[in-house]
């Protein structure tokens, strides 16, 4: 017996499947399962984060329901592998109230620093909040540099905390040496799988979502939503570089490195998400567990708030309208550190460590 219901669901159907082996050639889950005769908690809980929920052996299962045997391997597994995010997640307490109220928590805490930076402006100086400023260092107008680093960096940093505290309980979990997050072969391997979603295309047809014609639709969202993501992250990195060693401060004429790279990754943001969500509005409920979507509409929205606001930061910077955009997009940015660690943000690390995992198990057989 496992510890959880849902744990003893997916090793009945995992138990079903490694008998089976008709969908051994869709994703790298059918392959990993086979190398198991049985399945400890952290082989389901491996398992579950190895999926890319593209539907696709429901589609072609003989014993999806309604058959008796009702094997439904997305539906369990996507709802195993929300339980697994709580399981892992640290401080335990916040995952378990974020995954009730993710949407609201996330607004509440974009909120509450917007009006804390607008407190801290009007405080300092009303005028502030309704003047334009431009030219080299008007962002910090609002409020200074070293406040707005001290800020962030303390989210930013517990947010990596938090994640790395994560991660570390699920490579415990699943019982594999540290040794082979630091492999380079898995690792390049499981770069180039997680890089272009190779497990995302159902076998090679599509992924499957509301109905029985598989299409790339979900991939390519993934797509701009993952390398948007990636963009506005180096773009940040990089006016970081600007800011302490050229001595530049922001705002960036729009041909500077920084500027480029936020735009591309902020239409990445604002189409990626949207596409997304359409999509998860479209897809076939037997397909999907209801139960985690608040935890997955929450993230989904932070990174398309995050896309528009700092879009439209860029198009209006130069008006009486800066002030209130900038605040809002950084209280958008604080919402989105502080609820990574809590919202679907960690399916991208832990499917990546399972990739990593399942590239030196299959090294392992071929040799």
């Amino acid at each position: 017996m496992h510890s959880t219901a849902l744990l003893n669901e997916a090793d009945r159907l995992m138990t079903v499947c490694n008998s089976c082996r008709y969908c051994e050639g869709l994703c790298a889950v059918f392959p990993a399962m086979e190398m198991r005769r049985a399945f400890a908690d952290g082989d389901l809980n491996y398992l579950a984060n190895l999926c890319h929920a593209c539907g696709a052996c429901y589609t072609d299962c003989q014993f999806s329901p309604p058959h008796e045997f009702n094997v439904n391997v997305p539906a369990t597994l996507a709802a195993l592998r929300a339980e697994s995010w709580a399981a892992y997640a640290w401080p335990r307490a916040l995952s378990s109230l974020f995954a009730r109220n993710g949407v609201a928590i996330s607004i509440i805490a974009a909120v509450s620093v917007v009006v804390f930076i607008y407190g801290f402006a009007a405080f300092n100086d009303p005028q502030v909040l309704r003047g334009i400023h431009t030219g080299p260092g008007a962002f910090y107008v609002l409020m200074p540099h070293n406040a707005m680093a001290a800020l962030f960096g303390a989210a930013f940093l517990y947010a990596i905390q938090a994640l790395a505290m994560g991660l570390r309980a699920f490579w415990r979990d699943i019982g594999e040496p540290t040794g082979t997050l630091t492999n380079p072969p898995s690792l390049w391997q499981a770069m180039k799988d997680a890089g272009r979603l190779r497990y995302l295309d159902g076998g090679g047809v599509g992924c499957f979502n509301e109905d029985e014609r598989p299409t790339d639709r979900r991939r390519v969202y993934h797509h701009l939503t993952f390398y948007g993501f990636l963009l506005c992250f180096a773009s940040t990195c990089v006016a970081t570089l600007y800011h302490y060693l050229l001595a530049r401060e922001a705002p960036y004429a729009w041909w500077d490195l920084p500027v480029v790279l936020g735009t591309l990754g902020g239409i990445g943001l604002v189409v990626g998400p949207i596409g997304l969500l359409m999509e998860k509005a479209k897809r076939d409920t037997a397909l999907m567990d209801t139960g985690s979507s608040g935890m997955d509409a929450a993230f989904t929205l932070m990174l398309f708030l995050t896309g528009v606001t700092g879009l439209a930061l860029l198009v209006w910077r130069e008006t009486s309208a800066m002030g209130p955009l900038l605040a809002l997009h950084l209280g958008v940015v604080f919402a989105l550190f502080i609820t990574m660690p809590y919202g679907k943000f960690v399916h991208g690390l832990y499917r990546f460590a399972a990739l990593v995992r399942y590239a030196r198990e299959r090294r392992m057989m071929a040799e």
